[in-house]
């Protein structure tokens, strides 16, 4: 097991040792935007955004598998010390970055033009804002591990090899939240944020009953 990860572990889900103060105004700016949307009963935009958190919660809930998995680390990490956190919710996922994605999904669907057959450079405008976000997150993320704030120690998830990171990590939360964003009828759009919760749900209770989270 890596060091990070051992580090990680020690203040896993442990707000004893870690909560700070600053989760409460941070959880009221959420609550804000949210109850911004909801009063001005933007439901695409809720909804858009509350879809890429979700997906968010997929990823890092299969990042813990497999750190479990390989009992060495999670793809990517932020343990003690490393980029401290108020609460270290699962061993790559803090309090922070819940609230982050919380928030962001509802910015990005916000810029989104209104025709969404509009053209941008000729491409598709979701097509297109989906790679420019897709491709900014990556830049971020890749400048956060270089500043040590999040930590990698796969050589195929890596600075040098952003790929999946771009692939896997971020193409997939833009594009859903722009799908239930668009999504025509209420219906689909809450089939569509049920499934992506249910399964978020059910995987943290199976697995985090088999000791995996």
């Amino acid at each position: 097991m890596s060091a990070y990860s051992i580090s990680a572990l020690e203040i896993l889900r442990n707000p004893a040792l870690t909560l700070k103060w600053y989760v409460v105004p941070m959880l009221l700016i959420v609550m804000y935007i949210y109850n911004k949307e909801i009063s001005a009963k933007n439901w695409n935009v809720v909804l858009g955004g509350a879809a890429l958190w979700g997906m968010d919660l997929f990823n890092e809930i299969w990042n813990s598998i497999v750190f479990h998995a390989t009992g060495f680390a999670p793809v990517w990490g932020t343990p003690m010390g490393i980029g401290d956190t108020a609460l270290l919710i699962l061993i790559g996922y803090n309090i922070e970055i819940s609230f982050m994605f919380a928030m962001m999904g509802v910015v990005v669907c916000l810029t989104l033009p209104k025709d969404p057959k509009m053209k941008i450079l000729g491409i598709n405008n979701r097509v297109f804002m989906a790679v420019i976000y897709t491709t900014l997150a990556v830049i971020i993320e890749c400048f956060l591990n270089y500043a040590g704030l999040l930590t990698w120690e796969y050589p195929w998830w890596s600075r040098s090899v952003p790929y999946l990171i771009w692939l896997i990590g971020y193409l997939p939360f833009f594009t859903m939240a722009f799908v239930v964003h668009d999504m025509k009828k209420m219906k689909n759009k809450l089939i569509t944020l049920g499934i992506i919760f249910g399964v978020d749900i059910i995987a943290l209770v199976v697995f985090g009953l088999m000791g995996w989270m």
